[in-house]
């Protein structure tokens, strides 16, 4: 009779530990210094915060913006109000690939850092604001010119550690 007790206790750790995230995000802000100076890093969003609606969980669905020296490549989905149809439905989520952009990093007076990507050669996005703390966790905001703003949550990790998409 008590090994019949224990079973619901047992079936509830092992759901817990298989739900628990293995992502690993920099622990050290002299990582995450190194990350961030390099421009060489993946925002994973794990949180869709549109304007209107509600908040959605993403994590681990692949939805990412990757940064390099040269590219901005963006792979995020979008939940909100266009104000304009877009050309191509298949194409109704912020994915893009910018290589003429502006990037402008400051670091934060309580740590982390401000990072502000502008793309030149994209229309429809005017700025992506990311907001990155010392141990990993960021805030993506995406200002468009033909939809309502959103927000994402999610962690910053080292592009290496990634697969690319093709």
């Amino acid at each position: 009779m008590r090994i019949l007790n224990t079973i619901p206790v047992w079936l509830l750790v092992f759901t817990a530990m298989a739900c628990s995230t293995t992502q690993q995000v920099p622990s050290t802000a002299a990582d995450m210094k190194s990350i961030i100076s390099a421009r060489t890093f993946v925002f994973q969003a794990q949180t869709v915060l549109p304007m209107s609606g509600r908040t959605r969980q993403v994590a681990g669905d692949g939805y990412e913006v990757i940064v390099s020296k040269d590219t901005v490549n963006s792979y995020l989905p979008y939940f909100g109000r266009a104000y304009s149809a877009p050309i191509d439905p298949s194409r109704s989520g912020i994915d893009f690939t910018s290589t003429n952009f502006e990037y402008t990093e400051t670091p934060r007076k309580d740590g982390g850092w401000e990072i502000t990507i502008k793309p030149r050669d994209v229309r429809e996005i005017q700025q992506m604001f990311l907001s990155v703390s010392e141990n990993g966790y960021g805030s993506l905001q995406v200002t468009s010119n033909n939809r309502q703003p959103i927000s994402y949550n999610g962690i910053v990790t080292a592009e290496s550690s990634r697969k690319r998409r093709k």
